[in-house]
């Protein structure tokens, strides 16, 4: 099992080097690099500099804001910097961010996010081979790559791509193109892989023509500690984002899906009327027990594996609050690394409830708030 660990987002600059020394030192296969407040590709490149082993994968660069173009030259730097180590994780954000936050238009998201890839995919080819460029899509079209221009092919393979998401429209364009999906801490429950991600992956790769799915990385944020106590704050600690993340509509399907509606709607309107500070309440430790894996160093191991043992092929796992229990943690991740990773590709489809499965669909198709 791959385990995966996110930089938290409030990480300086300045602090990058030491804290992914620190994940690497304590075993980790990958280093996830969120964008939120600052640059994804920016901080894994000093990611990547300060690291020797481990993977740097953005989860997850915002595609929209940015040209194809851009996006594939610096993804190409990267890739070259870290001999290999690093690869690129794309997605579409919600609605509200791109329009509002960046001032882009929002059309098409999942054929949009679809076109991107395929844009991306088609520019890599260009920088390996020298090959003319030539791509027209639904949302660009790249007809000119001058050999000055070019940045000549890796010495090691192009960078692999991710995407991530909640809806199933965006999990089947993962599966026709992606190499890797990393779930949405709010849509990580074992309910939605079966019934919305799993089949999503696979009607995608299935219309591709492709005999696997991507490899599924799922993020949980799972909440542990070593004793009952440090338990409870890593709790306290993950209410506050966790609530912020399901207050957002588009994050809500395993609310409804568990019968936690309710939940939301009142997440939703506290954020919506700028009551930022009393979202955490919202969740009680019920609700946070039903929606994310709880467990000690020593329960955790086989929460997760009763989770998600078979069913995906990485774990993401927040890093100890408190660096005085690395080494009973980097334990941890060694148990962790024993749990059956997914046999989905060669699988039939999942058998999850139908109705529940028609609904996702549904959902997706009339809404827009793909996310990443």
């Amino acid at each position: 099992m791959e385990l995966a660990t996110t930089l938290p987002p409030t990480t300086t600059l300045r602090e990058v080097p030491a804290v992914v020394a620190r994940i690497e030192r304590l075993g980790f296969d990958t280093v996830h690099v969120p964008e939120t407040t600052h640059d994804s590709l920016a901080v894994a490149l000093l990611a990547a500099e300060h690291t020797s082993r481990i993977t740097v994968r953005t989860s997850m660069t915002l595609a929209f804001p940015r040209s194809p173009m851009v996006t594939a030259y610096a993804a190409w730097d990267l890739a070259r910097f870290s001999e290999g180590r690093f690869q690129l994780g794309l997605a579409t954000q919600v609605r509200g961010n791109i329009v509002g936050r960046f001032s882009v238009p929002w059309d098409r998201p999942a054929e949009h996010l679809r076109d991107y890839l395929a844009s991306i995919r088609a520019i890599f080819a260009a920088f390996a081979t020298g090959a003319p460029l030539q791509h027209e899509g639904s949302h660009y079209r790249f007809t000119r790559l001058q050999p000055y221009f070019n940045p000549g092919p890796l010495s090691t393979a192009a960078p692999a791509l991710y995407t991530g998401g909640v809806n199933r429209r965006v999990c089947e364009v993962a599966g026709e193109l992606a190499d890797g999906f990393v779930t949405h801490a709010t849509n990580s429950h074992p309910s939605h892989l079966r019934t919305v991600v799993l089949p999503g992956l696979r009607a995608g790769a299935e219309r591709a023509g492709r005999a696997g799915i991507p490899r599924v990385v799922v993020v949980s944020k799972s909440i542990t500690g070593p004793t009952q106590a440090a338990l409870a704050a890593s709790r306290a600690a993950a209410r506050q984002e966790l609530a912020f993340l399901f207050s957002t509509p588009a994050y809500r399907t395993t609310l409804d899906r568990l019968g936690l509606g309710e939940v939301g709607e009142r997440l939703a309107g506290m954020a919506a009327s700028g009551r930022w500070a009393g979202l955490a309440d919202t969740l009680d430790d019920e609700t946070l027990a039903t929606l994310i894996p709880h467990g000690t160093y020593a329960e955790l191991p086989d929460v997760l594996d009763r989770a998600y043992g078979g069913l995906a092929d990485g774990l993401g796992l927040g890093l100890p609050l408190d660096p005085d229990d690395d080494e009973d943690f980097g334990a941890l991740l060694q148990r962790l690394r024993l749990i059956p990773t997914s046999a989905a590709a060669g699988d039939p489809p999942a058998t999850g409830d139908p109705t529940d499965e028609t609904t996702s669909a549904t959902r997706s198709d009339a809404g827009s708030e793909t996310v990443s």
